[in-house]
C-alpha cells in the first residue's frame, strides 16, 4: 500500500496547481513503488501505474484494461455512487470515446477519424496561419505585456478547434466558459460556482454539460436539416452500424471535441512560453535553429506541460503487470506525468530541453485511445510559434504564473509576461 499522505497528494486538484507535491510524489513512487495500491480516504483502491513502460504496457492491452467499466478519472465511492443513480447504474455522466471500449470505440472513432488525419488537416494550414498571425498581432498590439494564457493560448486553439467544429465565433466565450467549468469544476477561479461540498460540486458540473446538451441539441437540428463542411455535420448525420448516434453519444462527441480539442492545446502553448520565459538559453537555442528545433520543440512542450494527468484502466481478468498480479476488476490510474518524467526514458527529465532527443513522451495516449487531435494540436503549434519567435526579441515573466487546481487535466490559468516584439 502506498503511504497515505503520497496517495492523497496524488488525487489533490491544489498539489497538481503546485506541481512540486506531485512531481516528488511520483518520483518516490517510480523510485520506491512504481507498481502498488493507493486508497486515499474515501476512495476505492487503485493501482498507480508510475514508469513509462508499465503505462504504455497498460496501453496497448484493450481488451484486458479496458476504459468503460468504471470512472475514467480517479472519483471518490460519494460521486461515483451520485453519478450512477442518475445515469441509470453507468459511471459515466458522458459516454464520449474516453468512455468507450471496442466494438463502439472503433466504430465512433472512424466517424471523424478522416477529419483529422495529416493529409486532411494540412489542407487548413493556410487558415490556421491566417488564424496564428492574428493572434500574434494581438499580442504586439498589447504593449510589451500580457497574460499570455488568457490573451492568447486560450483563445487561437479555441478559435481554431471552433471554425472546424462549426461553433460561429460569437459563441466561443460561452464555449470557454463551459471548457473551463467542465475540467476546472474544483478550482474556485475556474467552476460554475464555488462548491461547498462533493454534491455541490457534482451538481454545477450536471449544470455544464445540461448547458453543452441545450446548445448541441439545437446545432443537430439545424445540420440535419442544412449540412455543412464541418465536424458538427458529421456527428449529427453520422450513423453507427446503419442506426443514428444515440442521444447520449451524440452529445458526448460534440463536447469532448469542443472542449478537448482546444484546452490541451491552450494548456501546452501557455506552459512552453512560461517555460521558455524561464529558460532565456533555451529560447535563444530555439530561435537560433527553428526548422531543426521546432519539431523536437512542440514534443517536449507536450511533455513537459502532460496536460491530461491521467485516465483510469479496469483489468478484465487475472493478469501480470511489472511482476505484480492485478486481478480482474481492479482499477489502474495511469499517471502520464510520471511516465513523462520516468528517469529510465528520460535524460534530466525535470530540464525542459527545446532540442531533447530522443522524446517518447506519453502525453497522448498509445495505442487506440491515442488522442484523436493530436496532428492538429501539432500543427497548431508549429503555426503560431512560425508566426511568433521570429518576432519575439525578449521575454521574461511579469508575475507569478499559476496553475488550474484539477487532478484530471491540469494546465496554466494564468501566465503573465513581459516582452518586445518587432
Amino acid at each position: 500500500m502506498i503511504p497515505q499522505q503520497i496517495a492523497h497528494t496524488i488525487v489533490d486538484p491544489k498539489a497538481y496547481a503546485a506541481e512540486k507535491p506531485v512531481d516528488d510524489a511520483f518520483t518516490w513512487l517510480r523510485r520506491e513503488m512504481p507498481l502498488a495500491v493507493a486508497q486515499p480516504d474515501g476512495f476505492d483502491p487503485f493501482w498507480v501505474v508510475t514508469r513509462h513502460r508499465d503505462i504504455l504496457e497498460v496501453e496497448r492491452q484493450n481488451e484486458l484494461f479496458h476504459n468503460g467499466d468504471r470512472s475514467t478519472v480517479v472519483t471518490s465511492k460519494t460521486a461515483d455512487e451520485k453519478v450512477r443513480s442518475m445515469m441509470g447504474g453507468s459511471p459515466h455522466l458522458v459516454r464520449s470515446l474516453v468512455q468507450m471500449d471496442n466494438p463502439d470505440h472503433g466504430y465512433y472513432r472512424r466517424l471523424t477519424q478522416p477529419y483529422f488525419l495529416p493529409q486532411n488537416i494540412r489542407k487548413l494550414e493556410p487558415r490556421i496561419r491566417e488564424i496564428a498571425k492574428s493572434f500574434v498581432n494581438r499580442m504586439a498590439e498589447k504593449g510589451g505585456r500580457c497574460d499570455f494564457a488568457r490573451d492568447i493560448a486560450f483563445l487561437y486553439p479555441l478559435h481554431v478547434i471552433m471554425e472546424i467544429l462549426g461553433v460561429p465565433e460569437v459563441d466561443e466565450p460561452m464555449m470557454l466558459r463551459l471548457t473551463q467549468e467542465l475540467f476546472g469544476s474544483a478550482d474556485a477561479e475556474m467552476s460554475r460556482s464555488a462548491p461547498a461540498d462533493e454534491n455541490e460540486g457534482l451538481a454545477a458540473l450536471m449544470a455544464t454539460i445540461a448547458d453543452f446538451v441545450a446548445y448541441f441539441n439545437k446545432m443537430t437540428e439545424d445540420r440535419r436539416a442544412h449540412p455543412r463542411d464541418d465536424v458538427a455535420s458529421v456527428i449529427a448525420n453520422g450513423t453507427v452500424n446503419g442506426q443514428p448516434l444515440g442521444q447520449l453519444e451524440a452529445m458526448s462527441y460534440y463536447i469532448i471535441v469542443a472542449t478537448a480539442g482546444h484546452d490541451t492545446t491552450s494548456n501546452t502553448t501557455a506552459g512552453a512560453l512560461w517555460a521558455l520565459a524561464e529558460n532565456p538559453g533555451q529560447l535563444a537555442l530555439l530561435k537560433k535553429d527553428m526548422p531543426a528545433c521546432m519539431p523536437l520543440f512542440i514534443e517536449e512542450s507536450i511533455r513537459w506541460v502532460t496536460p491530461v494527468k491521467h485516465f483510469m484502466r479496469t483489468a478484465t481478468a487475472d493478469a501480470t503487470l511489472a511482476g505484480h498480479k492485478i486481478a480482474k476488476g481492479d482499477w489502474l490510474m495511469l499517471s502520464y506525468p510520471s511516465g513523462n518524467r520516468d528517469e529510465d526514458v528520460f535524460d534530466d527529465p525535470f530540464a525542459f530541453k527545446v532540442d531533447r532527443t530522443p522524446n517518447r513522451q506519453v502525453a497522448f495516449g498509445y495505442g487506440a485511445h491515442v488522442c484523436l487531435g493530436q496532428h492538429l494540436a501539432r500543427m497548431e503549434m508549429r503555426i503560431l510559434w512560425e508566426e511568433l519567435l521570429p518576432r519575439l526579441h525578449e521575454l521574461e515573466l511579469a508575475g507569478e504564473p499559476r496553475r488550474m487546481e484539477a487532478a484530471f487535466v491540469c494546465g496554466p490559468k494564468s501566465v503573465p509576461v513581459r516582452y518586445r516584439m518587432q
